[in-house]
């Protein structure tokens, strides 16, 4: 079975770099966490508390695209945890691996805000949820996807997400 590069995708606080572990070591994957490719600037307006533009993306999408390509071209298997809201961001990523796999984690807006409210180390403050939610597209029916609950466990998303491989 051939398993394709997968991003672990959804707003700040869903888990995408706690799946996005799970998964790697699941799968004997590369994790890569996307957060760490954004330039000083995003990190510092985020931490203020302003939502970034698609501007302030697109570098910052490039680079990934740009990592998914040079590990494919590898053979490398990756899972990457970007919030990848937009249809247009998950297109850029497309662009590095258009064999992509987007795993959705989909939660409310009020269990996103008490994990957030729960996190101290992370650089994105529980104000920008509510930006992070009107940014997210749904994803469309043309894209290679599945959408999972946050409300269950990881393992439970794990096997769900390696179900879905399997076929």
């Amino acid at each position: 079975m051939t398993i394709p590069n997968i991003v672990v995708m959804g707003v700040a606080g869903c888990g995408k770099s706690s799946l996005g572990k799970v998964l790697s070591e699941t799968l004997g994957a590369t994790f890569i966490e996307g957060d760490g490719f954004h330039p000083p600037e995003n990190i510092a307006r985020m931490s203020a508390g302003t939502p970034l533009t698609d501007d302030d993306r697109a570098g910052w999408l490039a680079q990934l695209a740009g990592r998914l390509a040079a590990g494919r071209a590898r053979g490398e298997s990756m899972v990457l945890a970007c919030s990848a809201l937009k249809r247009r961001y998950r297109d850029k990523l497309r662009e590095g691996d258009p064999e992509l796999l987007f795993v959705h984690l989909n939660g409310t807006p009020q269990l996103i805000a008490e994990r957030m409210a729960e996190r101290s180390a992370h650089f994105m403050p529980q104000s920008l949820v509510e930006s992070q939610f009107g940014d997210l597209e749904a994803l469309q029916t043309d894209e290679r996807a599945v959408v999972c609950d946050i409300h269950q466990s990881l393992e439970t998303i794990r096997d769900r997400v390696a179900e879905y491989l399997a076929g």
